[in-house]
């Protein structure tokens, strides 16, 4: 007996939906942290990211560095080491928009900071495969709000789904085929 057309395009939906529900598979909790930019070379005060390694994690650490303008599209990334109980302070305006793939830097967008492990001692440029999540970053931002007023708030906590990572990993993959050393953020001073 043959299945019928409706048992076929069921099973074919469960096997999306289970595909989907893969996909979006929760990773190593407290591994991203999310925060923004705002008026970003358009003011003197400069704005700032910090980031600390909480040492629970028993060693140093990778923030792998995304860094969006608000149009949504990746314009620089790059991977700092952070030591147990270091600091990594890292300028908005000369580390994370200095270098901007495209040539315009952006006055406003998103940043993501992946806590990773290093591979090999060292934390390469967080493109395919080379991402491990590991729990242990901390990060605070200052904002430059209207008027040059500067606020400080602490990077908020997301959950880091496989989905989520391999387009990050992919963008900054691109970033790295195309941009000729145009997109790599660096990684200001500390650690």
């Amino acid at each position: 007996m043959s299945p019928t057309p409706r048992l076929i395009a069921c099973t074919l939906a469960l096997t999306l939906c289970t595909g989907y529900a893969l996909a979006q598979t929760a990773l190593a909790p407290d591994t991203l942290k999310v925060d923004y930019f705002s008026n970003a070379h358009s003011s003197d005060p400069d704005g700032t990211v910090r980031i600390t390694n909480a040492g629970t994690s028993g060693g140093n650490l990778c923030a792998a560095i995304f860094v969006y303008d608000a149009l949504q599209e990746l314009t620089e990334c790059c991977s700092c080491a952070v030591t147990p109980n270091g600091l990594q302070t890292l300028s908005v305006d000369k580390n994370l928009l200095d270098n901007p793939l495209n040539g315009i830097s952006p006055t406003t967008g998103s940043i993501r900071i992946v806590s990773t492990t290093p591979v090999g001692g060292v934390c390469p440029l967080p493109v395919t495969g080379k991402i491990t999540p590991t729990a242990g970053l901390r990060a605070w931002a200052t904002h430059i709000q209207s008027s040059s007023r500067i606020t400080e708030t602490a990077s908020q906590d997301a959950t880091l789904s496989s989905a989520e990572l391999g387009l990050l990993e992919a963008d900054c993959r691109a970033v790295a085929l195309v941009g000729s050393k145009q997109g790599i953020c660096t990684c200001g001073t500390g650690d």
